[in-house]
């Protein structure tokens, strides 16, 4: 799947990597020119001056006679030695390469130059006229040792982690109300009622929250709306559909077969009336409570095969979860009714631990071998008023898998309706099981 717009494949995907990504390379990259700006200004400046002093060392010596010679050598510590002596140079950046440039500039492009920092720092010069010889030139606390050079990393990278531990905190305190943002939505979408986002943060969050807070009361205002409007036509409805019946009954003895199909009609509407008074009431007002589901199971079962075995039970231990009893029941319900009434024969029920890389869930799977559903709508089928017409049978309001879907919702359970190999359907749900 592509990204969105600015979406670089390189780069992280969340808001907070990213934020903490660009804060990080702005830090290290301003580090990096301030060293670069000590190394090349502060301490070149210096080594030019060791490296200009060196020349006019080596000048003067050559200038002196041998008593002035003898003098320069006792107060600088100069000295002339065998080439046999002369150890190998050293490469220091930048300091080698500034001596080794400025003194050929100073004392002729034929000067070989070798410099040591370690040990015995100091400056070995040669040029033709000093035959097997060369001039070695002390340097006494040369600012730029290797001792200096570690102490600039060290402090470099102690400002690296300071600065990393500083763009974290700054980035999770802006990520943080986001984080907020995106939970209270969570809780609308599976149908929760929410507390208003606190508004006296900064000044751009605010504007979001409040947005948000109206947002979310106008959704509750709209629920609250259709639940009651719904409500109101069920229960007036009723009335006059118990007159009808009652009417109808003192009518059997006239047309026993005409009052039996309206009475049968009666009761499809007053099925359909509570099977929207099911799909209003999605029981969200109901509390969680721990629950073995393979109980839940038998208890919805257990009526279905009061007269004959017809649904047939496969069920595994599985852990107690946290659910709403009722609802739960409800939608288990609803699955095997549709199976019974689209799947005839061979209806089972399984349940089992199912461990996974991410997290562990309870899968629970109501297996028919009815015609099976079309896969193109799988997703439709779950919306209200739907029905699977080109696959089963279309007797129904089309609200019973809603109702699966929207209890499965506000419990963060999975619902994937499948064909089975052979001809059948199964629906699987899969509920969250606790990690410990």
């Amino acid at each position: 799947m592509k990204g969105g717009p600015g979406w670089h494949p390189l780069l992280p995907r969340s808001f907070f990597a990213r934020t903490l990504l660009l804060v990080l390379l702005t830090l290290l990259f301003s580090k990096i020119l301030t060293l670069l700006y000590l190394i090349s200004n502060e301490d070149l400046l210096v080594d030019r001056q060791y490296s200009h002093g060196t020349a006019m060392l080596v000048h003067a010596y050559w200038a002196s006679g041998p008593e002035a010679r003898a003098d320069l050598e006792k107060l600088t510590g100069m000295q002339l030695v065998h080439h046999s002596q002369v150890p190998p140079g050293e490469v220091h950046w930048p300091y080698s390469g500034v001596f080794t440039s400025q003194l050929r500039n100073e004392l002729g492009d034929r000067t070989q130059i070798r410099v040591q920092t370690h040990d015995q720092a100091a400056i070995w010069v040669h040029q033709p006229s000093y035959g097997e010889h060369w001039l070695k030139v002390p340097l006494y606390a040369h600012p730029l040792r290797g001792q200096r050079l570690g102490l600039v990393l060290t402090w470099s990278a102690l400002i690296i982690m300071l600065s990393f531990a500083a763009a974290w905190i700054f980035v999770r305190q802006l990520n943080r109300p986001l984080k907020v943002l995106e939970r209270a939505a969570q809780r609308i979408g599976q149908g929760h009622s929410v507390r208003l986002l606190d508004t006296s943060g900064p000044a751009e969050i605010a504007e979001v929250y409040r947005a948000f807070n109206q947002m979310a009361q106008d959704v509750e205002q709209a629920n609250s709306d259709r639940a009651l409007l719904l409500a109101g036509v069920s229960h007036d409805l009723r009335t006059p559909l118990t007159r009808m019946r009652l009417s109808t009954e003192l009518m059997s003895g006239v047309e026993p077969e005409l009052t039996e199909g309206m009475i049968r009609d009666i009761e499809d509407m007053d099925a359909i009336l509570d099977q929207f008074m099911a799909y209003i009431r999605d029981g969200n007002a109901e509390p969680c409570e721990p629950c073995d589901l393979n109980e839940l199971i038998r208890e919805v079962v257990t009526p279905i095969n009061s007269t004959e075995p017809r649904v047939a039970l496969y069920l595994q231990p599985v852990p107690e979860l946290a659910l709403r009893r009722l609802s739960v029941k409800r939608m288990l319900s609803n699955l095997v009714e549709n199976a019974l009434n689209h799947g005839g024969t061979g209806v089972e029920i399984t349940s089992h631990l199912e461990h996974s890389a991410l997290q562990p869930c309870v899968v629970v799977s109501v297996l028919d071998r009815g015609p099976g559903v079309d896969q193109s709508e799988g997703k439709d089928l779950f919306t209200p008023f739907i029905r699977g017409d080109s696959a089963r049978s279309t007797k129904g309001t089309g609200l019973g898998l809603a109702i699966v879907k929207r209890i499965a919702d506000s419990h963060g359970i999975s619902v994937q309706l499948l064909n089975r190999s052979g001809g059948g359907m199964e629906a699987r749900l899969c509920f969250p099981a606790p990690t410990h």
